[in-house]
Formats: structure tokens, sequence, C-alpha cells
């Protein structure tokens, strides 16, 4: 029975998120305590205990996530059998490497840290914008904001769920986008509070910063393959992991794409490690032949540990 290990990406943080694991499992609180040595910080502190405004800034909630989705993952892998792939949203895609052991933890931590950071910086506070388009076919959405860009950057950015589409670009085409898209039939187009239109072309001056990032690091081939969010499809070359990371930057995050090719691969079971359970509902919508796990705390831990053992 073959399994994979999927972790989340921005927007899944809160305050207190991965307490109870490092309280009761020394492997967890080592990686928090990793984290904070490699960024030279109390990035643990600010997780536990805030403020929730400080956690959501790009540049802290995506070291967080990570950081609380590899203590996670430090804890169920003891408990369960090795996954036969691994794959993340967006951001989760570091915490994927990490896993498959391409990446560690200390130069992951350091490498989105520095990622947030470019992200927020790209683009004026206010100039871009998300929006979650849900009840409206992807191919529709896409046909739609090509008409209504207008010239400006406005393009789909995260393929989430067959009914749940993100778009991204500037702040007036999203607008725009919006009318057009709930005059198509799309249910509801709910604006997302980001500070940054990510995974579009208002990213692009991100790219060349964090390749200066990226190719300093050391990096192994994954001894599990990964599922990028780009091809949507397994990589355990070690020179293709940062070109795909960058490239990730302003493609948009092909997750629908990604379940199916778990079930194609013949994986039955999913488990998501980390701070949420935002992609074990988005996996039983875009592979529904797929049971998903989470693992967040104690109680979810002793579940999925019992869930995949049955």
């Amino acid at each position: 029975m073959a399994m994979a290990w999927v972790f989340p990406g921005q927007g899944s943080q809160k305050v207190g998120m991965g307490r109870e694991l490092a309280q009761q499992f020394p492997e967890a609180k080592a990686v928090f305590d990793a984290a904070d040595a490699a960024l030279g910080e109390s990035l643990s502190e600010r997780i536990f205990e805030g403020p929730e405004d400080a956690l959501t800034l790009t540049a802290n909630a995506q070291p967080a996530i990570l950081t609380v989705s590899i203590a996670a993952w430090e804890v169920f892998r003891r408990r369960a059998p090795a996954p036969s792939y691994v794959a993340g949203h967006s951001l989760g895609e570091y915490s994927a490497l990490v896993a498959a052991g391409a990446l560690t933890l200390g130069d992951a931590v350091r490498a989105v840290r520095a990622r947030g950071t470019f992200m927020q910086e790209a683009v004026p506070a206010g100039e871009g914008a998300m929006a979650a388009v849900l009840g409206l076919a992807p191919e529709r959405i896409v046909e739609l904001c090509a008409e209504v860009a207008e010239g400006q950057v406005l393009s789909a950015a995260n393929f989430n769920a067959p009914e749940q589409t993100v778009i991204a670009g500037a702040a007036a085409a999203v607008e725009r986008a919006a009318t057009r898209l709930k005059e198509a039939g799309a249910k509801r187009v709910v604006p997302l509070p980001v500070s940054a239109p990510f995974h579009c072309a208002l990213m692009a001056p991100v790219v060349p910063r964090l390749r200066e990032v990226l190719e300093g690091l050391q990096v192994k081939a994954p001894h599990v393959p990964v599922i990028t969010n780009v091809e949507a499809a397994p990589n355990q070359d070690a020179a293709r992991v940062v070109p795909l990371l960058l490239d990730q930057v302003c493609a948009p995050v092909r997750w629908v794409e990604s379940m199916q090719q778990l079930q194609t691969l013949g994986v039955t079971q999913v488990v998501e490690l980390g701070p949420g359970k935002v992609l074990s509902g988005l996996v039983k919508r875009s592979a529904p032949g797929l049971t998903s796990f989470n693992v967040e705390d104690v109680a979810s831990l002793e579940k999925a540990s019992e869930g995949v053992a049955a």
C-alpha cells in the first residue's frame, strides 16, 4: 500500500501551532531548536506566542510553517512506514525536499526566510492581489483572465481543486476579473488576505535574488521522488531541484494534477504533515480515491498512525 506525505503552504499558520508536539516529543523540540539556531533568533517563540500579525508576515510565516511541518514529520516518520512519494504546496515543496533528504533543515529555513522576504519586497503593498474562485472550471478561469487583463498581470496561481482556482496579479485586474468571473457563473470570488500576489509574473524580481541563495546550498538527490509544483511529476535529480524551485516562483501550483498523479502512481494514502488540514480537504476533492490524514498535534498523530497501520 503506497503512501505519500504532503506539506502545507502559506496561509496554514496560526499562533501556537506545533507547541504540543514540541512539549511532548524531544525530536520535535530539536527541530524548533535547530530552526532558531539557523536563523539566529527565536522563531519558535514567535510561533508559540505570536503576535499573529508578526507571524503572518510572509518572511516569518514561511520559515514558521516549514519548521512546524518538519517537527510533525520527525515525530510521524518514527511511527509509520516510509512514503513512496512526497509533495508540498508552494512553500511546502521546501518541506518535502527536507523530508526527502535533498535539503538540510537549516538551509531550508534560511532559504524560505529569504524567499518570503523577497516576495514581500517584490510588489509594493496594495498593488497586487489574489482571489479564490469557487465553482467555475479552471479552463474558463484561464480564458477570462486573458480577456480582462488589459495588459496587466493576471493569471491562475493555484489549481487547488477542480472547483477551486486561485488567481493573482495586479489589484485592479483581479478586481475586474472578480466581476467578470461572477457573471460567468462562479459561485464565489473570495479576496485572499495575502501580503503579495504569489505565483504570477509580478514575482519575477524574486527569481534572481532567490537564485543567488539557492545556488549557494548543498542539494542532494532526493531519496524519495518529489512531485513538483511546476511539473506535477516526480523528480529525483539533484541538478533539477533549484531550477524547479526558481520556476515555481512565477508558475502556477498544479496541485490537482499532482494529487491525480499520485493516484496514477498507485498511492492510496496521503498524510499531511504540518499546521492545519487544508491539503487533506483538497486531496479528497482532487483525487477522491485517496484516503487522507493529517498530523499537527498529538490527537491527529495518533489518528494518522492508527489509520496508516489499518
